[in-house]
Formats: structure tokens, sequence, C-alpha cells
């Protein structure tokens, strides 16, 4: 089965590997298919970016989605996604 490819913002880290995901137990993917956010759910994220010639060049990372435990200024986030050993990469790095 084909993983969700779901848009992230990277410049909401909470930690070098987890990233802020979604208010709502729901998410829409690239696609347009509506995504229901569980614990351990693997995904993929994906944020717009530009190469240093202005190219289009997104930034991309996998990962599973879990719970937001913060109780600081992410709080009313409920999901993050734990992103995996390869980081975040460039679309053109794959």
């Amino acid at each position: 089965m084909k993983r969700a490819k779901l848009y992230v913002d990277f410049n909401e880290m909470l930690d070098d590997n987890l990233c802020l995901l979604s208010k709502e137990d729901k998410k829409l993917d690239s696609e347009g298919n509506i995504v229901q956010l569980f614990e351990g759910l693997e995904i993929d994220v994906y944020m717009d970016d530009c190469d240093e010639s202005g190219m289009p060049d997104p930034l991309i990372a996998s990962g599973k989605v879990e719970m937001n435990t913060s109780t600081d200024w992410s709080s009313h986030v409920k999901w993050c996604v734990r992103i995996d050993e390869k980081g975040i990469q460039r679309s053109s790095q794959q």
C-alpha cells in the first residue's frame, strides 16, 4: 500500500526529528484524499522549497505519526510526525 504524502511546515520542529503535523484527526494528502491519523501510522511528509537557483525542490521526509505530548507553545496541535533516521532531504537527493 502506498504511503500517504502530507504537507508539513519544517519550521515547526519540536525536536531534531519531531515536526508538528495536525490539530485534527484527519488531514488531506497531496492527492486530496482524507487520511485518518493515528499513532504509528507511517507517512511521507513534504514542504515546498526551492534550490539555490530558485527552482522548485521540495523538502521531504518519512516517519510515523505520534500524539503531541508537549505542554508548551505547540500544545494546541494534536499530532506530530517522528522523522526516521534518513532525516529531511531535498527531493532532488532521492
